[in-house]
């Protein structure tokens, strides 16, 4: 099992947007390395939600991903925001997963604290600059977090 961070703003999809639809497919992304982190996730991997471009941005709950390797529908959808008129359905570009609703956590483990806790080197999305929306967490990284979160 491996570890994941995923990034999504709580006013397009939230933690409580997850937890009322138990299932979705995370689509969108459109960053070619946020692609392939996609792509290296196995079914039963477990993914922190990150609600980012909030006040204060943080780890809010964790997701479990129950589907890898989904076609992102929205890539062949003119209407959809995150079409991709270069991407042939005979080979798409953009590939997913499927998550699903783990928990949600008491308290928000907050931007600032993930700062105070760990170094760019162990936590990617503390790194300066780091805008990928999807990256790994390596086990004793995510058993820190979740102890954080649960308070142990």
């Amino acid at each position: 099992m491996q570890y994941w961070l995923m990034k999504s703003e709580p006013d397009v999809y939230s933690i409580d947007d997850l937890a009322r639809d138990p299932t979705e497919i995370w689509d969108g992304v459109r960053n070619y390395q946020a692609r392939n982190f996609l792509r290296t996730m196995a079914v039963g991997d477990l993914a922190f939600f990150y609600h980012s471009n909030t006040k204060p941005p943080g780890i809010v709950g964790l997701m479990t991903i129950i589907e890898s390797d989904i076609v992102d529908p929205s890539q062949f959808d003119p209407a959809h925001k995150y079409y991709d008129p270069k991407s042939p359905p005979d080979n798409p570009r953009w590939r997913t997963v499927k998550v699903g609703y783990q928990e949600t956590f008491a308290n928000a483990i907050t931007l600032d604290q993930l700062k105070a806790t760990f170094t760019p080197e162990e936590l990617l999305v503390v790194k300066r600059g780091n805008r990928l929306s999807v990256m790994p967490v390596n086990e004793p990284v995510a058993e820190r977090i979740l102890a954080i979160a649960r308070g142990t």
